[in-house]
């Protein structure tokens, strides 16, 4: 268990405070989940510091795209950095080719759920194709299946105040470079180059690699039967209570 100073670092680093109460946040619940994916990268890397500088810059990196890209949500022209610009276009073009609708008020929306006693930040609920939906967006290598809880929790949260509302979809974002000689693939993004292949591994660990431009990459993938993935939630929340049962109980949750 990660341990916090006191029980205002507590409160502000695992939750919200919303009309006077305090609400835990969906992704810190979320957390209490094992991750195979991020033990493994942990794993791959030369130190347990260069991990956490490479997750560090991702992050950053990350927030730079939602940034960007809720200012477009919203009907605003941002500057859009060089270091993330293939990811922007490649998402503009989405927006075009699919005719998304986004309710603006409800892009960045800070929800809650009084009942189950939980609070997380919406990315958007959108249109696509007719069906109306929680859009959660990622800056991930992969869509990885702990996002079923998060967004199950925000459709739990959010299903009386907009009826209409039907799925839910993840939008991974994201970027590389392809090499002109083999093929082979190079993701950057937390200044730790991966290089990936789906074919002849000799040929890629002997090419001298020719990189082209980066190009921008989208992924959108539905969820369906969110409320058996809600149930999970559930279980993941009275887990993560257990675990920070001493905390929760000097704040009076």
């Amino acid at each position: 268990m990660l341990d916090y100073k006191n029980v205002e670092e507590f409160k502000s680093q695992c939750g919200y405070e919303i009309d006077g109460v305090w609400y835990p946040r969906v992704t810190k619940i979320v957390d209490i989940k094992s991750k195979p994916a991020l033990y493994r990268f942990y794993g791959a890397m030369k130190s347990y510091q260069d991990a956490e500088r490479m997750k560090e810059q991702s992050a950053i990196e990350g927030t730079l795209v939602h940034d960007t890209i809720e200012a477009i949500l919203t009907g605003q022209e941002p500057s859009i950095p060089l270091l993330i610009k293939p990811s922007v276009d490649a998402f503009l073009k989405f927006l075009e080719d699919n005719s998304i609708e986004v309710q603006t008020q409800y892009v960045e929306y800070r929800l809650f759920h009084p009942t189950h006693r939980y609070a997380g930040t919406l990315d958007a609920i959108a249109t696509i194709h007719g069906k109306t939906g929680i859009l959660d967006i990622k800056t991930s290598q992969a869509i990885y299946r702990d996002y079923n809880l998060q967004t199950s929790a925000y459709m739990a949260a959010m299903i009386d105040k907009v009826p209409s509302l039907q799925a839910r979809w993840i939008l991974r974002i994201d970027q590389n470079q392809k090499c002109l000689q083999c093929g082979a693939v190079l993701r950057t993004k937390g200044g730790n180059g991966k290089i990936r292949t789906q074919w002849n591994n000799y040929v890629m660990q002997t090419c001298a690699h020719e990189w082209g431009p980066a190009r921008g990459l989208i992924e959108l993938k539905e969820f369906p039967f969110w409320e058996n993935d809600f149930e999970a939630f559930l279980g993941a929340k009275r887990l993560w209570e257990w675990e920070h049962e001493e905390m929760l109980k000097k704040i009076g949750y």
